[in-house]
């Protein structure tokens, strides 16, 4: 049975000690050479990528309804609208089509459209008409 993990000294383990610690300053010092500006922009490039929730996704299918590339730019652009704002939890209406986005998660929650019977919204606190 090996007590010592195949150490001969103390002098090995103080090695292997500071050779960890020296790589993990030196990984440390590279991730810092990237600049703020990019990890700003990386940052937002995630924000603009909308996500939709289960819940969202199901009604999209029972409700048959499919967005074009542009309804999509247009969804997103209000939700980024509403970032801007302040707005937590925003009614984001684009065409005939209504989209509740929790903008702090950029996920829609759910979606319908316009004319569907009972169209009630609640707990939002803006609302994007674009």
């Amino acid at each position: 049975m090996k007590i010592n993990q195949g150490y001969i000294s103390i002098d090995q383990i103080a090695g292997q000690y500071l050779n960890n610690t020296t790589k993990s300053a030196n990984q440390t010092s590279q991730a810092s050479n990237v600049s703020f500006e990019e990890i700003l922009r990386k940052q937002a490039e995630v924000k603009e990528n909308l996500k939709f929730s289960k819940h969202a996704d199901n009604r999209l299918a029972e409700r048959n309804i499919s967005l074009t590339g542009e309804q999509m730019q247009r969804l997103t652009d209000g939700t980024n609208k509403a970032r801007q704002k302040g707005i937590q939890e925003s009614l984001v209406l684009v065409d005939e089509l209504a989209f509740i986005v929790n903008i702090k998660n950029n996920t829609v929650v759910t979606a319908m459209n316009q004319g569907e019977n009972d169209a009630i919204f609640t707990n939002i606190d803006g609302a994007v008409i674009i």
